[in-house]
């Protein structure tokens, strides 16, 4: 019986602690959702330039320059 009359005086707390706990785990979702939808940054670029026309050659061999 001598826990009952704590639940009122702990009551904000809790809820505060509670609310921080959501927060927290909903900013490691977005994050982790964020980081998977960015690109992965290469040390060198592969695109064909706009300038080129795009042949053969390019599809069946990308690593030719």
């Amino acid at each position: 019986m001598g826990i009952h009359y704590t639940y009122g005086a702990n009551k904000g707390s809790k809820l505060m602690e509670k609310k921080a706990k959501r927060e927290r785990k909903l900013a490691e979702k977005r994050a982790k959702k964020q980081a998977k939808h960015e690109p992965v940054k290469n040390d060198k670029d592969k695109s064909i330039p706009l300038d080129q026309v795009i042949t053969l050659d390019h599809l069946t061999n990308p690593d030719k320059k």
